[in-house]
């Protein structure tokens, strides 16, 4: 199964994620198939916290990508931003 979720990236205590379209059997910071964005939640000033490639999002979950609940509490997040 596809899965759309959050890879975990950065050093220790400094999280960085990749939101990422995977097979759903890999490990979380594992292969991936595409990268389609990324979300810093340490970001500070004029820092850029979110970003997500909405065209390739709504091609992986059109073609049976299920997102993390995380991940789509981010993507409307963004499409409010936009």
């Amino acid at each position: 199964m596809l899965a759309i979720r959050l890879a975990r990236g950065g050093s220790k205590k400094r999280p960085f994620y990749h939101i990422v379209a995977t097979n759903s059997r890999n490990a979380r910071d594992g292969r991936f198939i595409e990268r389609l964005g990324f979300f810093n939640p340490i970001a500070k000033g004029q820092e850029e916290t979110l970003r997500i490639e909405l065209d390739r999002y709504n091609y992986w979950v059109g073609v049976g990508g299920q997102a993390s609940d995380r991940v789509k509490s981010l993507v409307k997040q963004y499409q409010q931003q936009a």
